[in-house]
């Protein structure tokens, strides 16, 4: 059984909760991005899911389809992580001039909106029991799914990641 990270629980009061479950390394990895457009009219998430943890070539791949999808110019907010530094994805990014590379500052997480698209699916995905990689799969994509299909909660991650100090000119 795969048990996603747990949110609350509940026990008698003065006895700790213990819950059992049979731990395997199986694990999922996502890379997703919020998109706006020009003009603030429309809102989009893209994400890709690998079974693996996701390498400087997932990045590479992941932002070349989203070059293929969106038009005109891209700008692409990349935290500090280290896949994300890497020589595969700077030499990429160089390469494609329509893609523009901001980075996000050290260890300040509350300016990427995408970390409140991960804490709306944690919120949903927390506290399942889950018997197979595949069901978790499925868990998350329908969370994630969720999220996309609603501009009002794509708003309100940009919305917390503008209230924490994240600006864009018009």
């Amino acid at each position: 059984m795969l048990i996603p990270p747990v949110l609350r629980t509940w026990a008698p009061v003065g006895q700790t909760p213990v819950l059992r479950h049979s731990y395997r390394r199986e694990r999922l990895s996502v890379i997703g991005g919020l998109s706006v457009s020009p003009w603030r009219k429309r809102l989009g998430l893209y994400f890709q899911i690998y079974p693996w943890n996701a390498t400087a070539a997932d990045v590479v791949r992941y932002l070349g389809q989203l070059l293929r999808h969106l038009r005109g110019p891209v700008i692409a907010l990349l935290d500090g992580c280290s896949i994300h530094r890497d020589g595969k994805v700077v030499a990429f990014c160089r390469r494609h001039r329509r893609l523009r590379v901001e980075r996000f500052p050290a260890y300040a997480p509350e300016l990427n909106p995408e970390e409140y698209v991960w804490t709306q699916t944690k919120r949903t995905v927390s506290n399942a029991s889950v018997e197979s990689r595949d069901e978790l799969l499925d868990l998350v994509v329908d969370a994630l799914c969720d999220v996309k299909e609603s501009p009002g909660r794509l708003a309100s991650c940009l919305a917390q990641a503008a209230k924490h100090g994240l600006m864009w000119n018009d």
